[in-house]
């Protein structure tokens, strides 16, 4: 039978509708692609900051905080480091933690008590505690590796008006399942930058556990495109609990010695 000039025109469009697919499919980044983009775009080279920490109780006390912090990213590109030191109120003045990041293994995490005067190293599964009270854990403090979890995109859609993926990460492991707590997270990670606008957590019973919103970000450094959020908002569902995080004087043009980065500059208190 001779095709007509109608089976032509099908074939035609079938064979557009496959190329516009194939298109769309190759363009269309991965779920693993986009978390990639996530974690690197915060990976700045050193950076100093001050933050304000409110936490808020459930009857709606609240306590303050003030901290400051020194970033500084490892030869590697994908390790980083991070030392927080408390400087307000006096009951946490001093208190200070250091966490250096091993993408090959195990992170090496201490913390400062001045009470105790003395530094204690954390484990694995210290990840999943509160970093000083706060609904922020240890694990949330320096984004883990991409493979860590494994991830799934579940859809796109707009949240106050940015376009976002919605991605579904569940660990890879029972063991990292246990180290941080989670049993799922499931992020809105904007498609104009690939930082994260909202994260909801699950526990590891898969209960809604905490939601963090991340309503304000900046550019730090426009070369690279790097970004920062100056402000994440954490709301733990089960307990009522709330942490406000507020970071200022952003700093990416000081350098950052080593020193800062030891168990020994940890002590110092000031």
């Amino acid at each position: 039978m001779r095709p007509t000039s109608k089976h032509i025109f099908v074939a035609i469009m079938l064979i557009g509708a496959a190329l516009m697919a194939a298109s769309s499919s190759a363009e269309e980044p991965s779920a693993r692609d986009i978390i990639e983009k996530n974690f690197y775009v915060t990976k700045i080279k050193h950076m100093l900051n001050d933050s304000t920490m409110t936490l808020t109780n459930d009857k709606g006390q609240q306590r303050v905080r003030k901290t400051r912090s020194v970033n500084l990213l490892q030869p590697n590109g994908i390790d980083g480091k991070i030392m927080i030191r408390f400087l307000q109120p006096g009951d946490v003045e001093g208190t200070g933690y250091l966490q250096v990041q091993h993408y090959d293994g195990e992170d090496d995490m201490w913390i400062y008590l001045p009470a105790l005067k003395k530094v204690r190293r954390l484990v694995a599964n210290n990840k999943r505690d509160s970093f000083v009270g706060s609904d922020i854990s240890y694990g949330d403090i320096l984004q883990p590796v991409v493979d860590t979890y494994k991830h799934t995109i579940v859809k796109s859609e707009a949240l106050d008006g940015e376009d976002c993926w919605v991605i579904d990460s569940v660990p890879a492991s029972e063991q990292i399942k246990k180290d941080y707590g989670y049993g799922k997270k499931t992020a809105w990670i904007r498609k104009s930058n690939f930082m994260e606008k909202k994260v909801d957590y699950m526990d590891t019973a898969g209960r809604p556990l905490k939601t963090m919103v991340i309503p304000e970000i900046v550019e730090v450094d426009a070369a690279t495109h790097k970004w920062w959020a100056l402000k994440r908002e954490v709301k733990n569902h089960q307990t009522g609990h709330s942490t406000l995080l507020i970071f200022e004087n952003l700093d990416t043009k000081k350098p950052v010695g080593e020193d800062f980065f030891s168990t020994r500059y940890l002590e110092r208190e000031k």
